[in-house]
């Protein structure tokens, strides 16, 4: 008999550095509003996004310079591997393990590039065996920390017994822009932040949940919807006005199909836990699964805390939900550049 996936464990992690919503949108007003017309009226998302703070890689005085690939990700290995080894450490701790016992470590971010990847860069620090296995994976973005947990959990159920350690971390912020005047530059100074969050997961008995099963779905023809444009500056956001709409027209219907490949239905959930992309997104979503208006509180309160951190985000709802007691059965919901949603469901552990 198949043994069940476990999740064992699971940590979060942030910079120090803290930028509130208001400071965010006082520096981008001294920065944009003399050079780009459209400011102004831009300027109220920074009142709509629901967003309180968010925690930086760098201080705010450090977006206000000129910044090139080379610092762009100097500052990205620098944090990046500080909150992989916060998270993994405390992961492992609470799993009551040690990352000699770790057999595969699946790795996701879409916000900066190291080459040796992060868990190799790492290893050593953090005392993995030489025979590790590494799965580093890029390009995923905001649906990463649902579709790597599926990932690493099939991995897990591949191979009973392994210990198998995913690590979500992204530094939004370092994507920042002086010289994009565009609005989908001025809608992301607004919304995003950065964070990490680590899981430990095997195959057997005990833990935090059950993973029960887990999916994807790729969207013919959306490549414009949310993405990177790459030149000699760094990374560009590209994020289509047409998210929102496009969400409540084609979520439900495409989760729908992601559960049914598992013989669910929608009133199988009794808690959907999402990734807050954004307000206007969060009540999408709950128009297009179907719920009553402001279902997702717990979306919100980490929306407020840290902005839109992408992949880790829906990790740290998850964190919160576990902490309020989850029901008998949650799902998991992202969506992410491709255009692609991913779910994963879970059952409550006795």
């Amino acid at each position: 008999m198949t043994q069940s996936v476990r999740l064992l464990s699971l940590a979060t992690a942030v910079p120090d550095h803290i930028i509130t919503q208001s400071q965010a949108a006082e520096a981008s007003a001294r920065l944009f509003a003399d050079r780009f017309k459209e400011f102004r009226h831009l300027a109220r998302v920074f009142d709509n996004a629901g967003i309180g703070k968010r925690h930086a890689a760098r201080p705010l005085s450090w977006f206000e310079e000129t910044h090139g690939w080379q610092d762009r990700m100097e500052a990205y290995e620098e944090v990046a591997s500080s909150l992989f080894v916060a998270t993994a450490t405390r992961a492992l701790g609470q799993a009551g393990l040690t990352a000699d016992q770790v057999d595969c470590v699946v790795t996701v971010s879409s916000t900066g590039i190291t080459t040796p990847s992060l868990d190799a860069r790492l290893a050593g620090q953090l005392g993995f065996r030489a025979d590790i296995e590494r799965v580093p994976v890029f390009g995923l973005g905001c649906a990463a920390g649902v579709s790597g947990f599926g990932i690493a959990s099939r991995l897990a159920r591949s191979r009973p017994g392994a210990v198998v350690l995913f690590v979500a971390i992204e530094l939004c912020t370092l994507a920042f822009r002086l010289d994009e005047l565009t609005k989908p530059n001025i809608i992301a100074t607004a919304l995003f932040g950065d964070g990490a969050a680590a899981c430990v997961l095997r195959a057997g008995q005990g833990g935090m949940a059950e993973v029960e099963s887990a999916g994807d779905h790729l969207f013919p023809d959306t490549l414009d919807i949310m993405g990177w444009k790459i030149d000699e500056t760094g990374l560009g956001i590209l994020l289509a006005q047409s998210l929102p709409p496009f969400a409540e027209r084609e979520l439900g219907p495409a989760i729908d199909g992601i559960l049914a490949r598992s013989r669910l239905k929608r009133g199988d959930i009794d808690r959907f836990i999402c990734h807050p992309g954004g307000t206007k997104v969060l009540a999408a979503m709950e128009n297009t699964l179907s719920m009553v208006p402001d279902t997702l509180d717990i979306e919100r309160s980490v929306l407020a805390d840290y902005g839109n951190m992408s992949s880790p985000t829906v990790l740290f709802v998850l964190e919160r939900a576990i902490s309020r007691g989850l029901p008998d059965r949650a799902a998991m919901i992202a969506m992410g550049p491709g255009f692609t949603a991913s779910c994963v469901t879970l059952r409550r552990v006795a």
